[in-house]
């Protein structure tokens, strides 16, 4: 409304400053005034040309001091066009990135709702595992009580394992000792034999390394050492020429042992201890040699044999019952029982027994009915020391009689 009455105003004011103007014109003309020397009709027309700009200008001035948008329109426009092309170009680069965002923010929510789908499947995923791990460890628990047991079990092999090799390395042990011992044994079977063919030539008496006197010694002064090698050389002297010289009498010296041996015998003896000494024989010796040579051999006296003890067992088979095989095995058991008194330091020439009992029980074995096995074992009557006799008791594990012990005598 206030527009139209702006217009109003200006054709008001515009037709009286032109009704003024052309008075005022008239005027001039009239009383043909000059201005700046000009003629009074030129004069007239710079009025009229005044008095429109001054009409101009009053419209113009009184539409800016009224309108506030035609001052601005008028002074700011250009700015206010940059303004507005800057606006535009603002808004389209908003736009462009609201649509960038929007686009983001889309993109944005796909991909919030991936993570989401994606975070449902991982919860689903999660309890799947969980009870697949609930399951796992109820299956592992009796895996793994399992596996307790085969350690246990591991541990307990091993260390029977290592039981087994110690057990191996004494079997081996006990093999190689067993087997020095029949090298020996075979050894000293040759020397027997090659001993026996000359003893039933009737040449060798005395074999080598057979003793020819043994006794105990203990010396508690140094002057008994040397008395008791005496007394110990006159009985082996006295034994030699017996078995060398029978039906002669001991007259003469014919045993030799060198003066060397003897001095380091005495001073072992002087030293003090219980001992062994024996006169051994360093050769075969022939009937009716005269001469004798012999060396001293010196051992610890010590308990070889316990009362009571198993020195050789034996089997008699059930085919095994006519009195010579009965008495072969009988033998048999008995040269067991010497060799086994021997690797245990006995230094006597046999074992004793008694010959009655021993017959009776030969009885007694070859009597049996046929097809009975018996099983026979050499019992140690009592204990002995290194030069005592080895004295034995055979008895039958079958639970058959065994004969009753009287005194016993050499065999």
């Amino acid at each position: 409304m206030s527009g139209w009455l702006l217009i109003l105003a200006l054709l008001t004011l515009g037709g009286v400053l032109a009704t003024l103007g052309d008075r005022l014109g008239s005027r001039v003309g009239k009383a043909r005034l000059s201005l700046f020397n000009l003629r009074p009709r030129n004069t007239a027309v710079l009025i009229t040309v005044l008095t429109g700009s001054l009409i101009s200008a009053v419209s113009l001035g009184l539409m800016l001091a009224v309108s506030q948008r035609l001052r601005t329109g008028l002074f700011e426009l250009d700015s206010l066009e940059q303004k507005l092309r800057d606006s535009r170009d603002a808004v389209q680069r908003s736009d462009a990135a609201l649509k960038r965002s929007l686009s983001a923010q889309r993109d944005a929510q796909q991909a919030v709702g991936r993570a989401e789908r994606g975070r449902q499947q991982a919860r689903r995923q999660l309890v799947a595992v969980e009870q697949q791990a609930g399951r796992l460890r109820r299956e592992l628990q009796p895996l793994q009580n399992q596996q307790q047991q085969l350690l246990r079990q591991r541990d307990r092999l091993n260390s029977d394992i290592r039981a087994r090799d110690q057990d191996i390395r004494r079997t081996e042990a006990e093999l190689a000792r067993v087997k020095g011992q029949i090298a020996s044994g075979q050894a000293e079977l040759k020397d027997l034999e090659t001993k026996l063919i000359a003893l039933r030539r009737g040449d060798v008496v005395i074999s080598s390394g057979q003793p020819l006197a043994t006794a105990k010694v203990s010396v508690k002064q140094p002057g008994q050492a040397r008395a008791a090698i005496d007394a110990l050389l006159r009985q082996a002297n006295q034994s030699a020429f017996q078995r060398v010289l029978p039906g002669e009498p001991v007259n003469r010296p014919i045993l030799l042992v060198p003066r060397e041996d003897i001095a380091k015998l005495e001073a072992l003896i002087q030293k003090g201890g219980n001992w062994v000494v024996s006169i051994l024989s360093a050769a075969n010796v022939l009937r009716g040699e005269q001469q004798v040579l012999g060396f001293p051999d010196l051992r610890p006296n010590k308990q070889v044999i316990r009362q009571g003890e198993v020195m050789a067992t034996t089997r008699l088979e059930g085919n095994e019952i006519s009195p010579e095989q009965v008495r072969n095995r009988l033998n048999l058991l008995l040269a067991a029982s010497f060799a086994k008194a021997q690797r245990q330091g006995s230094l006597v020439d046999g074992v004793q027994f008694d010959v009655a009992s021993f017959n009776q029980l030969g009885r007694e074995l070859s009597e049996r009915p046929a097809g009975q096995a018996v099983s026979l074992e050499a019992v140690a009557v009592r204990e002995a020391e290194t030069p005592d006799p080895v004295v034995l008791e055979i008895r039958r594990l079958d639970g058959g009689p065994t004969p009753p012990s009287p005194p016993k005598r050499p065999s």
